[in-house]
């Protein structure tokens, strides 16, 4: 079916289009030769539809707007893990499952990648629940389906998922000349006008207003009206950790991030005590809200991708990027509001001269002196979640699965990522847990000649699940593997830079080396440390998992911080 080429590109991808991340199969084998003739998509192919579908999360996060492509059945189950992620934290992803012909669904033929039972529909149900949207493509509905995928992917900022038959692809359809446009529906005009005139008048009638940004501020590109309304009227900013580095942290009104009674007391203050917050899509879960202490004010105004409660009114049909436009044309500009404290700087030193074993403390310190404007930040669930405590350049962006928390996310989504971006800097932040889900994927980033930075911390498993249960219990332990050298093995030619260090004169020297192949970093750390904050989240978040009477009590269950 000769529709790809009127494919669009994001308007933030610069008029190229989204390569698909994929691993072929025999159902999208056509698709995939129809693409190589056509020679306008560059090939990239992963390890496996589940490192294909973290890739896609990863390219869509800094352009828009991405594809992967998967076979019938076995590809996209293998597929749904990550593209539920993108579910969850609102990436718009499109999967193509090259699917079963649809003569052998007309004549009800048995085929293989399917049940043997007759039945056609299975997947497509199972992404109807993590998908915004799914069709099976034919020759008369082709146009108009993949337009309303397409379209519901880049308004909804979810995914979709799309099937398309093997017995068709190679048919011409007619489509229409002027390609698709990517664009957000107008308001409506009445809603807009009376929804910023209820905000601007709250905001202007405050002593002590704020925002708080969720990570939809990215999503629907809001970041700089933003700040813009808050320089305007010097309200503090605060963001969310699935938000994290979404405003400038150099921003004068930047206010740290916000997680209920984990946030830093002055973070807390801005928030809790404004007589009128401006929230910004805010969703609270566990691990945003401070395990439910979130209090948020009772009169917060709560702003999302289309539609605004003020109080008891709540206002559809308006566009985001547009109240936000109209509310800083209404506002008065303010000069005297008084200061507020402003967020700190990152990790605390904790230095010993560099000789002694390598501690967090110390790994983190070095790192956070390690950064510099414009670098894209990528963390796994662990003691890698350390990296929320950085006060980042201008420029940064961090990568994370914080509401989905799928460990090995990073790995998959550091190689889309890099594809989409390949000029910037790309440190990856991983422990040796999250790093064995995907490490096959590492192969993928040498094939592709890519020069992340990547820092591995060995410390025997999973720490962060130490902190929940099971401190000294062998399921959470994991294999011994000699990190360092993966890259030669994984591409024997391979010019990157591998260090294994033990001490923080050891780091500092491998973080001198220069950037101009990858550089790949096994900090060994020992298994009973861990960042305190992170320590300290998973012991809470055991109390929620389990309750008064859980095994958490039993003895030394838990890791628990050192003393400070």
């Amino acid at each position: 079916m000769d529709d790809h080429r009127r494919l669009p590109a994001p308007a933030s991808a610069g008029g190229r289009c989204p390569p698909p991340l994929r691993v072929p199969g025999d159902f999208n084998l056509e698709l995939l030769q129809q693409l190589e003739d056509a020679g306008t998509i560059k090939w990239v192919g992963n390890c496996s539809e589940l490192n294909a579908s973290y890739a896609a999360d990863g390219y869509a996060r800094l352009n828009g707007l991405a594809a992967l492509t998967v076979t019938n059945a076995v590809g996209a189950l293998g597929a749904i893990n990550g593209v539920a992620g993108s579910y969850a934290e609102h990436v718009p992803v499109i999967c193509i499952a090259g699917s079963i012909p649809l003569r052998s669904i007309e004549r009800g033929l048995g085929m293989h990648h399917t049940m043997g039972d007759g039945t056609w529909d299975r997947f497509l149900g199972a992404f109807a629940q993590v998908t915004v949207a799914q069709a099976r493509l034919t020759p008369c509905n082709a146009v108009s389906e993949i337009d309303r995928l397409i379209l519901a992917a880049w308004r909804e900022k979810l995914p979709v998922y799309l099937e398309l038959p093997s017995d068709i692809a190679y048919l011409d359809v007619e489509v229409p000349e002027a390609p698709l446009a990517l664009e957000q529906p107008r308001s409506d005009p009445e809603r807009l006008q009376s929804c910023t005139a209820a905000i601007a008048r709250q905001l202007s009638g405050a002593t002590s207003p704020a925002i708080l940004v969720d990570q939809d501020a990215d999503r629907y590109g809001t970041a700089a009206e933003i700040t813009e309304l808050a320089g305007k009227m010097q309200l503090p900013v605060a963001v969310t950790g699935p938000a994290k580095a979404v405003i400038d942290e150099t921003f004068p009104y930047y206010a740290g991030i916000y997680n209920g009674k984990a946030s830093e007391p002055h973070t807390c203050a801005a928030i809790e005590e404004s007589d009128c917050l401006l929230s910004i899509a805010y969703r609270p879960i566990d691990g945003t809200s401070g395990d439910f202490t979130a209090a948020l004010p009772a009169n917060t105004i709560h702003a999302r991708g289309h539609s605004v409660d003020v109080g008891a009114d709540n206002y559809q049909a308006v566009n985001l990027k547009e109240v936000l436009r109209c509310v800083i044309d209404a506002v008065p500009q303010v000069t005297d509001r008084p200061a507020r404290p402003v967020a700190a700087p990152g990790p605390a030193a904790a230095g010993d001269g560099g000789s002694a074993k390598l501690t967090q403390a110390a790994y983190w310190e070095a790192i956070q002196g390690y950064l510099r404007p414009g670098d894209v930040l990528y963390t796994d669930n662990g003691t890698s979640y350390a990296i929320f405590g950085f006060h980042l350049p201008p420029g940064c962006t961090v990568i994370a699965s914080v509401i989905w928390g799928s460990i090995g996310y990073s790995v998959g989504a550091l190689l889309g990522a890099l594809t989409a971006a390949p000029d910037r800097r790309h440190l990856l932040f991983v422990g040796d847990g999250s790093f064995q889900e995907t490490a096959q994927e590492l192969s993928t980033i040498l094939r592709h000649g890519h020069k992340p930075v990547i820092f591995l911390i060995n410390n025997g498993g999973y720490t962060i699940e130490r902190g929940y249960l099971g401190k000294a219990e062998p399921y959470n332990d994991i294999a011994t593997w000699a990190y360092a050298n993966l890259p030669k093995v994984l591409r024997p030619d391979t010019t990157a830079q591998s260090f294994v260090v033990t001490t923080a004169a050891d780091l500092q020297q491998a973080l001198s080396a220069p950037n101009d192949e990858m550089i790949f970093i096994e900090s060994v750390m020992d298994r009973s440390d861990g960042p305190a904050a992170v320590i300290h989240s998973s012991n809470r978040g055991a109390e929620l998992d389990y309750g008064p009477r859980g095994p958490q009590h039993r003895g030394h269950g838990q890791l628990r911080p050192a003393p400070q």
